[in-house]
């Protein structure tokens, strides 16, 4: 197994450790404040879980404006999902930091 399929299963058990799947997982994105990133996070969210419409989720804009906050809550089946989200948001322009 190599370092980083060892992690990858480090990361499911803790997970699965922490939550009781199924679950609502908190996922928090803070980015550039441009028009796309909400419509961006909540795409990766939905295409990951295969759903129509997109989960609860929350957005806060920073003073000065320069960054936004989104608070998306999706329920998820399993820790595998997690990680896969968490991958996709990584991926997206502009984000600052991934909780």
């Amino acid at each position: 197994m190599s370092d980083s399929e060892e992690k990858h299963w480090q990361m499911i058990e803790l997970l699965n450790q922490t939550h009781n799947f199924p679950t609502r997982f908190t996922f928090k994105v803070i980015g550039l404040n441009r028009e796309a990133l909400l419509t961006e996070v909540v795409t990766c969210v939905r295409s990951e879980m295969s759903i129509e419409d997109p989960p609860e989720y929350s957005i806060r804009e920073a003073r000065g404006g320069r960054h936004i906050a989104i608070t998306i809550e999706p329920f998820l089946e399993h820790a595998e999902q997690v990680l896969a989200i968490y991958d996709r948001l990584m991926k997206l322009e502009g984000i600052v930091m991934l909780l």
